[in-house]
């Protein structure tokens, strides 16, 4: 067994398996390597898609992606 599969935690594991379809915001704020303040306030402000699932939120995995290239368009450089 390699050493990076002996010091992997489960929580670094849960933020990158791609077969995850929620995400808890920790997770998607991992992802993002964002703090998780950072992280709540995107959600609040509707720039980052989240579900709620009873008391509980969650980030779609799909929505990572999709933050990440609307920040993309947006910075473009005008042509």
């Amino acid at each position: 067994m390699s050493n990076a599969a002996r010091t992997a935690t489960p929580e670094l594991d849960a933020a990158h398996d791609p077969t995850l379809a929620l995400l808890t915001v920790e997770e998607a704020a991992r992802r993002l390597r964002i703090g998780r303040t950072l992280c709540f306030r995107l959600i609040g402000t509707g720039e980052l898609e989240s579900v709620p699932i009873g008391r509980l939120r969650r980030v779609p995995a799909a929505a990572i992606p999709e933050y990440v290239n609307r920040l993309r368009a947006a910075n473009k450089p005008a042509a």
